[in-house]
């Protein structure tokens, strides 16, 4: 069975130039990968924008599907709506380390955090790798945090990389996924973009182009979990990123997902547009919205962005064997034994 992920269409929108998340200008991902026998982990990083995301804060929103998960630093984006630094995904015993990275990353740029003015709310996202990664080990440290954001760059891998090393997703080996889809409003182009971290599903719920892959239900339960970064050029205010956020669902579901119980689906989405400033002369920002009449085609650009970004996570992995032999085979070395 030779699907070839180039002759698929997920959705009826046009996909940006390189189908990746840092389609969306300023976005840049970079990854360190471990992979030494029963080491198979990394850390993944997500750079919003250019310049400085403390200080030109970008509108966010946080959605929690199913909140199984250990994540640090979406609280106060719920709450203020705003995101001030990059995003680092690991594995779930890593998420300390990269929060020490990151804040170093952070506080070197920035002298003036918890000097002359606050604190800062690093944001890192976990998904379980431990079937396939040494996890009690922690093996990832805070200078590969800091090496992962220093990788960040508009073209990078998918697959089995970054903190995609260890993912297992719908029983086959899983990992970092990315799409992207494009549009005009009002005569000018704007992009949405994903990037999944994909470690859930059973093998028998695993839908692609509408078509059950697997006959029968294998494997275990769906237990794992999918961390969902959305970005966008589009000026949306915090609450239209959060009506977009919880969208994802609706990509998760045309892959075969019904997140189970033990597994843990967090989105963040942010805008690059309308930057806050932390600091202001004037009591009052202004800013330009999108009007809610043309939500749908955000709406339809998630939803299509999300089921390609779960697929081109499995499409681009390579079969990793960790720690105790234990071995998760790439999606396209099943497709072709049938």
């Amino acid at each position: 069975m030779g699907i070839q992920k180039s002759s698929m269409n997920f959705g009826i929108m046009a996909p940006g130039p390189k189908n990746l998340i840092s389609d969306v200008p300023g976005v840049k991902v970079g990854h360190v990968t471990l992979a030494d026998g029963p080491i198979q982990t990394g850390v993944t990083a997500i750079i919003p924008g250019s310049g400085s995301a403390f200080r030109d804060k970008f509108p966010a929103a946080v959605h929690v599907i199913n909140g199984f998960g250990k994540s640090i630093g979406l609280m106060q984006i719920q709450e203020l709506g705003t995101l001030e630094t990059p995003i680092l995904l690991t594995n779930t015993f890593s998420v300390g380390a990269c929060f020490e990275g990151l804040l170093t990353y952070m506080l070197d740029s920035h002298p003036e955090i918890g000097t002359t003015t606050g604190t800062v709310n690093p944001v890192v996202t976990e998904c379980n790798d431990s079937y396939l990664n040494d996890i009690r080990s922690r093996h990832v440290r805070p200078q590969d945090a800091l090496q992962a954001l220093q990788n960040a760059a508009s073209t990078f891998e998918e697959g089995s990389v970054g903190a995609g090393r260890g993912m297992r997703c719908y029983g086959y080996k899983g990992g970092i996924g990315s799409a992207s889809r494009t549009m005009m409003i009002d005569d000018t182009s704007y992009t949405v973009g994903a990037l999944l971290l994909t470690n859930f599903g059973a093998k028998g719920d695993l839908i692609i182009q509408g078509k059950h892959i697997s006959e029968e239900l294998e494997g275990e339960a769906d237990k794992g979990s999918c961390i969902i970064v959305l970005a966008t050029d589009v000026p949306l205010s915090c609450q239209q990123l959060s009506r977009c956020a919880r969208r994802a669902q609706n990509g998760l579901a045309r892959t075969g997902s019904f997140t189970g119980n033990g597994s843990g689906e967090v989105v963040i989405m942010f805008s690059t547009a309308n930057r806050i400033p932390h600091s202001s002369h004037s009591g009052i920002c202004s800013g330009h919205y999108l009007h809610e009449t043309g939500m749908d085609v955000l709406f339809r650009a998630v939803t299509e962005c999300v089921e390609e970004g779960v697929i081109s996570s499995l499409f681009h992995a390579t079969t990793v064997t960790g720690i105790d032999g234990h071995t998760a085979r790439a999606l396209r070395s099943g497709l072709s034994e049938r």
